[in-house]
């Protein structure tokens, strides 16, 4: 299971960070990502983390201001936020898999969690 937490409503070039807690049988998953859905449009990839070696990746969107994290001993991922801008106003999810190209290429994964809204106000 995944929970995600840490949305909110938030003004533009302001700050926030969600956490993402993994049990069960994503307890072991390789990598942790973050997707967002705003209204109307497709789910697009964020962000990944991959455990091995702290291995982040961003989608171009929030490369320099979001930065996924991990700590392992709470099996619990992050993304901190900031300089928050209108666009970025979407559901955030956690996801867990095995691979970053699936996640960054393919926008899949192999367990989703439920999301949490972020909304950035101008």
């Amino acid at each position: 299971q995944l929970q995600a937490s840490g949305g909110g409503l938030v003004q533009a070039g302001g700050s926030l960070r969600l956490s993402c807690a993994a049990s069960g049988r994503t307890f072991n998953s390789a990598v942790m990502g973050w997707f967002r859905q705003a209204p109307g449009k497709e789910r697009e990839f964020v962000a990944a983390f991959a455990w091995r070696g702290a291995t982040t990746y961003y989608a171009d969107s929030v490369e320099g201001r979001f930065t996924a994290s991990g700590e392992k001993v709470k099996n619990t991922v992050y993304l901190q936020m900031y300089d928050l801008k209108p666009n970025d106003t979407a559901v955030y999810y956690c996801a867990a898999g095995e691979t970053m190209g699936t996640m960054i290429l393919a926008n899949g994964a192999d367990y989703w969690g439920k999301g949490t809204q972020v909304t950035v106000s101008s």
